[in-house]
């Protein structure tokens, strides 16, 4: 599914990713995670308890969150 308009794409069989926990998430018994992978061209953020659907990102579009949230 491809993006539009700054929306993610949702990926339901997404390329073999290495995956990273943020470490951000909880530590408790909850473990709470937040993952993400790049390509290339895209960054895809995910669930660890709910790992599919995953979303995928341009980099632009993921760089222009990561700015927004600075503000």
């Amino acid at each position: 599914m491809a993006e539009q308009d700054g929306q993610p794409a949702i990926e339901t069989g997404s390329p073999r990713l290495t995956w990273v926990k943020s470490s951000a998430s909880a530590d408790g018994p909850e473990k709470d995670c937040v993952e993400v992978a790049t390509t290339a061209d895209r960054v895809h953020v995910r669930d660890s308890k709910h790992p599919h659907p995953s979303l995928s990102f341009t980099r632009e579009t993921w760089r222009m969150f990561l700015g927004s949230r600075r503000s």
